[in-house]
Parts: structure tokens; C-alpha cells; sequence
């Protein structure tokens, strides 16, 4: 029997009340949608696109073929969604992310849109074969932020370009590539690339043999991880230049379930457990939404950047201050405290009443002379010499006083 070569697994994940990915692993077609979750319907719009795109699993004579296909199906999902939410308008809004594949021997067409991705492992090493459609890839393409600046940035969640009734006309990015032998691919949602690293991605598709197994492992990191958003992975394996050895056809998320436009359902509140283990990862961030590509609107958001940074930056400075501040006042406090104590000791030969504790940091000293006395060490019996060289603590100056007092006694003095 040969061994499927693909595999598709999807999880709700850890806070989500329903899952808004999709995906599906074909005969020759492979995808991965995500529903917009910030809007009514997002599971919807990802089973839809998904269903519409199952139709374009059949064999292609040439590559170019395939990616026409493929750019052909995705825009005739777009007009369904459209036709959807003229049906429901409760699901004004809705969108979803696609990328899927078709292999053709030993090429590849690609069409994608949105921030799902398609990777493909070759030889140990794993390269990102979509680009993110959203403000913050902007950001870093334009060299304004770094990859991990664009991790954390508040707008990460904006998405230039999705299917849906927000744009009749959909720009979608096609491509052919080579593959060969030995390759393995994968589509995902942004529910494992946010959250697992790509050199953990790498080793983990590197180490287990079957799709189905790597698949499995994979969910389970982004699970490990806080998993705060629906996590899909759809694998494929190229072990035969001609052939394609899949498993059954399969669907997952919601597009393996029936249609369902009720409105969507709350999240579910974070485990405790999670929170502790993961309090980064698990916290609920901005839902992914659209924003059109309107002229001028990239200027807006980057000025509008540009004013958060620098309200980051004041805000920074002043906690510093505060902080600064803060630990001046402690030191000081501090330091009147030490000075409220005295004790008995001995300077130069003769006993002397010191204020302050015995103690130093670095080279400030936490006590000082405050009265040296006319009383001779050596006048006083051997015990009391040993007691004032050791110093004799007083709970106060008073106290300190009465201390000097009785040594001036037993000197006879």
C-alpha cells in the first residue's frame, strides 16, 4: 500500500469559540483559507472559498494551466461571497485569506491572498514562498521596522488585500515554481506562523517521516505555544517526479461542517494554566481586519505609526523618570532611617557616640562620629573595652547618652 504523501489538520484552538480556518488536501490541490475573524461570518467565508476551490482539483496539462485555474476559482469565490452577503447581511464584511496549490509533475501553481502562507522544505532548509498582505509587511518591506518589530506591532492585524464582499475586484498573486523529489510543502494559517518559529517549523518538518505525523506535531507546537488563534496545516510531499500518491480527499475546519450563519460566538476566556505558561502569546490580540488600499491610507497609517512611536517613547522617558525618581526617594528614605540609630564605639583610643548603622555601600558610609568623649579606653575594666570595641548599639541618642554615661562611671571618671 503506498503511503499518502499529504495531510490536513486543523484545531480550534485555545480561546476561540469556533474555528474560522479551512482547509482541504486534494488530489492535486492543496488549501489553507482564514475566515476575517474581527468580522460576523469569517468561518463562512473561509468554508465557502474552500468548497468553490474544491472544483479546481482536477489534472491540468501544463502548469500555466493550473495557475489560471486557480486565479479563475478564487475570483469566482470572491462573487460568491459577495452574492452571500447580499443573501445575509448580517455577514456584511466578511472575509478570508487563501493560498493554495496545484502541482502539475514537477511544477507548482500558486495563487494566494492575504497572510496565510505556503512554504516548501528542501534539503533541510524552509523558505516562505508568499508575501503577507498586511500594513506591517509594508512596514518591513519599506525598511521602517524589522520582522520582529512587525511580531508586536498594534496594526500586525491589518490585512491589505482578502476575498470577500469588501473588494469586487480582488488583486491575487500567481506564481509557477520548480519542485522535486525529497521537497515537502506546506500552506498554514497565520495561527502557526504567529506563533511557532520558522527554525522550530523547519526542524519539526524535518524530523517526522509522514505528512500526517509532521502535521499532527505541528498543531500540537502552536497548541503549546497559547494557540490564541484557529491553527490549519495542510502538508504535501513530492516523492515521485510524475506521480501524486495523496491521501483521500479531505476537508477541515469549517468547511468540513455545514454552513452555519449565526452570529458569530464569543471567545472562550483563557485557562489560567495557559495564561501562566504563555501570557504573551495567549493574550487576545486585535482581530485580523481588512483595510482597503485607498490612496493615501498607507501614508495615514504610517503617520499614525510614526505619533504611537513617539507616544511610546514619551511614555517610556516618563516611566523612566518615575522610576528614577522613585529610587531617589527610597535611597533617601532610606538613608534618614539609617540616621534615626546610634551607637557606642571606640575612635582614636577614646569612646565616641556614632550615628548611623554599620554598614557601607560601595564608598558611602551609613554612620559618622557624632560626639567623641574625654573617656580613655583603657580606662574602662577589659570587658566593658571589649563590649565598646565591638560597639554597643542604643536605641536612640538619648539611650546613646545614658550608654556613655555608665562608661564614664566605671572610669571613674
Amino acid at each position: 500500500m503506498t503511503t499518502p504523501t499529504s495531510a490536513a489538520v486543523s484545531h480550534v484552538g485555545r480561546i476561540r469559540a469556533n474555528n474560522q480556518d479551512s482547509g482541504y488536501s486534494g488530489t492535486h490541490l492543496f488549501v489553507v483559507a482564514d475566515g476575517m475573524g474581527g468580522h460576523a461570518g469569517g468561518d463562512v467565508a473561509s468554508a465557502i472559498t474552500t468548497k468553490r476551490l474544491v472544483d479546481a482539483d482536477v489534472a491540468y496539462a501544463t502548469a500555466e494551466d493550473a495557475e489560471q485555474a486557480l486565479h479563475d476559482a478564487l475570483i469566482a469565490a470572491n462573487g460568491l461571497l459577495a452574492e452571500t452577503v447580499f443573501e445575509h447581511h448580517e455577514l456584511t464584511g466578511m472575509g478570508t485569506t487563501v493560498s493554495g496549490i496545484v502541482r502539475v509533475g514537477n511544477r507548482v501553481a500558486l495563487a494566494h491572498i492575504g497572510d496565510s502562507r505556503v512554504y516548501r522544505y528542501r534539503d533541510g532548509e524552509l523558505e516562505q514562498l508568499t508575501a503577507d498582505h498586511t500594513f506591517v509587511q509594508r512596514l518591513v518591506d519599506s525598511g521602517r521596522i524589522t520582522p520582529e518589530e512587525a511580531a508586536v506591532h498594534p496594526r500586525r492585524s491589518v490585512l491589505m488585500r482578502v476575498l470577500g464582499d469588501v473588494d469586487a475586484a480582488p488583486e491575487i498573486d500567481t506564481k509557477i515554481l520548480d519542485t522535486r523529489v525529497g521537497d515537502r510543502w506546506m500552506l498554514c494559517s497565520d495561527g502557526l506562523s504567529s506563533y511557532v518559529s520558522d527554525e522550530k517549523i523547519a526542524s519539526i518538518l524535518g524530523s517526522f517521516r509522514t505528512p500526517q505525523s509532521a502535521a499532527d506535531r505541528l498543531v500540537r507546537e502552536s497548541l503549546d505555544h497559547g494557540a490564541p488563534d484557529n491553527v490549519t496545516v495542510v502538508l504535501l510531499d513530492i516523492d515521485d517526479e510524475e506521480e501524486v500518491h495523496p491521501a483521500p480527499p479531505v476537508l477541515v475546519g469549517s468547511a468540513a461542517a455545514p454552513l452555519s450563519f449565526d452570529a458569530e460566538p464569543v471567545r472562550r476566556p483563557i485557562r489560567l494554566p495557559t495564561l501562566l505558561l504563555h501570557p504573551l502569546k495567549a493574550s487576545q490580540s486585535e482581530d485580523a481586519h481588512f483595510e482597503p488600499e485607498r490612496e493615501g491610507f498607507l501614508e495615514e497609517l504610517i503617520e499614525e505609526d510614526r505619533r504611537r512611536a513617539i507616544r511610546r517613547r514619551i511614555s517610556a522617558l516618563l516611566l523612566l523618570v518615575l522610576a528614577i525618581a522613585a529610587i531617589v526617594a527610597a535611597a533617601f528614605l532610606s538613608y534618614r532611617w539609617t540616621q534615626s540609630h546610634y551607637y557606642v564605639g571606640e575612635e582614636d583610643g577614646r569612646v565616641a557616640v556614632f550615628q548611623g548603622v554599620q554598614a557601607t555601600i560601595g564608598p558611602l558610609e551609613l554612620s559618622s562620629v557624632y560626639q567623641t568623649t574625654a573617656i580613655e579606653l583603657l580606662d574602662l575594666p577589659e570587658y566593658q573595652q571589649e563590649a565598646v570595641t565591638k560597639t554597643i548599639s542604643a536605641d536612640n541618642l538619648r539611650d546613646a547618652l545614658d550608654i556613655v554615661a555608665r562608661l564614664q562611671a566605671a572610669a571613674g571618671g
